[in-house]
């Protein structure tokens, strides 16, 4: 019998190490527009040879596994793709999040199963390369994430109880796992997001002094106070907005109305030297995405000054374009008796590019990128589902073609930096308060 796509279902599990998954809990990666988990290339190099008249023998190279994935956002496949893609941090016991852009790697295993034969296939080591969240407002249709993977390795099986062991601590078995039903709310449509921007800041929004050497991570929702040494301050002890040690969350319900910026400031002085605030109603999730070191004077921390996360909306959208490009590096090896392209994953310098047309209105934009005027805070907010940030955006294209009798179209491309004056600062480009397994 011929194969079908509508017998095939995807499941994914995060890892605890690179290509070891427990075996445990599967959950659906939701609804599949584009999937191969058996892109295996063999890299066979054919060897001439003297005194032969075809090529004589065929030289086997490492097996390289790649995985095109493309998947709408529904359930938390997409959210799992996406910290893939960005990385994942662990900002308290409780809580690991896509908080910013890591140099390690966060890998998972996808399993998918034909239905009409019970067939499996596993990928390990799942690393996105590069993850591109589309929408477009022109034609019918959801979000969707389109994902190039690398993997570990790719491997069929008739039951689920696979052979390859690359850590020596035994083989997958997934017969015995339950296969996850698919979500059942819609996946997002183009309209379940907004997305807004800013030009201008507050410079000194926030104003903190503390002891020299201590530094601050801002990210879209969690806000983390460390000492020199990279410990968390103990002096911030849990309680209200004080999440876990050191660990403050900008979207507590204590900041959801009135001086909000203000009720942050009372926070934070309890514990550091000093704090003050000039931006009392800002929304402290409009602090810019970065790390700020505490020298022997204060800091400022700057903002954009709105009293909510919705700032000036781009208008007329058409399509939307947000690609994380993280130029992965290969590491071949001996990985469980094979030789594989991708025995170890190195993350490469990533670059985060928001593309954007929409109907020509005004000049607002195009004078912008004249003047080469950062867009200090980015937004796409999709309400429960999560939010990203991005900082410092810098407008690096700029488009309107003129046809005879057609719509006149603006074209701009976005690139990001993060903000801030230690450390790997930049890291903050992208910052989500998605939550991730």
């Amino acid at each position: 019998m011929v194969k079908l796509t509508q017998d095939i279902q995807a499941a994914f599990e995060v890892e605890t190490t690179y290509g070891n998954p427990p075996d445990s809990t599967l959950s659906h990666l939701g609804l599949l527009d584009t999937f191969d988990p058996r892109e295996v290339e063999m890299n066979i190099t054919p060897v001439a040879s003297i005194g032969q008249s075809t090529d004589s023998h065929h030289a086997a190279g490492p097996i390289n596994v790649t995985l095109p994935l493309k998947v709408a956002l529904q359930g938390t496949g997409w959210q799992e793709l996406l910290g893939n893609a960005i990385g994942k941090t662990d900002v308290y016991s409780a809580v690991d999040t896509a908080h910013s852009l890591t140099t390690s790697t966060y890998s998972h295993a996808i399993i998918a199963k034909d239905t009409s034969t019970g067939q499996h296939t596993l990928c390990t080591g799942v690393v996105v390369n590069e993850a591109t969240l589309e929408a477009d407002y022109t034609a019918g249709g959801f979000m969707t994430l389109d994902c190039a993977c690398t993997a570990l390795y790719s491997e069929d099986d008739d039951d689920g109880d696979f052979t390859f062991n690359p850590t020596g601590s035994g083989a997958d078995t997934y017969n015995a796992v339950a296969f996850p039903s698919a979500p059942a709310t819609d996946p997002l449509l183009p309209t379940d997001m907004t997305l807004s921007y800013s030009t201008s800041t507050t410079a000194n929004a926030l104003v903190v002094t503390d002891t020299a050497g201590n530094y601050i991570e801002v990210g879209e929702r969690y806000m983390r106070f460390f000492t020199e040494d990279d410990a968390a301050d103990s002096g911030y002890g849990a309680s209200g907005p004080i999440v876990a040690t050191g660990v403050i969350d900008l979207d507590h319900s204590d900041y959801d109305s009135g001086n909000r910026m203000t009720t942050l400031k009372t926070d934070i002085d309890a514990v550091a030297t000093t704090c003050t605030e000039n931006s009392a109603t800002t929304d402290p999730q409009n602090l810019l995405k970065g790390i700020y070191k505490m020298t022997a004077g204060a800091v400022n921390i700057p903002a954009v000054a709105d009293t909510d996360a919705t700032l000036t909306s781009f208008s007329n959208l058409k399509t939307v374009s947000l690609k994380i490009a993280n130029n992965n590096v290969p590491i071949p090896s001996l990985s469980g008796g094979y030789w594989l392209q991708n025995a170890g994953i190195a993350r490469g310098k990533a670059d985060i590019t928001l593309d954007l047309t929409m109907t020509a209105e005004n000049e607002t934009l195009y004078d912008l990128y004249r003047a080469r005027t950062t867009l200090p805070l980015v937004r796409l907010d999709f309400g429960t589902n999560g939010s990203i940030a991005l900082t410092n955006g810098t407008i690096t294209s700029f488009t309107r073609p003129l046809s005879a009798a057609g719509e006149v179209v603006d074209t701009l491309s976005i690139k990001f930096r993060g903000n801030g004056d230690y450390k790997n600062y930049s890291a903050f480009a992208i910052s989500t308060d998605i939550t991730l397994l």
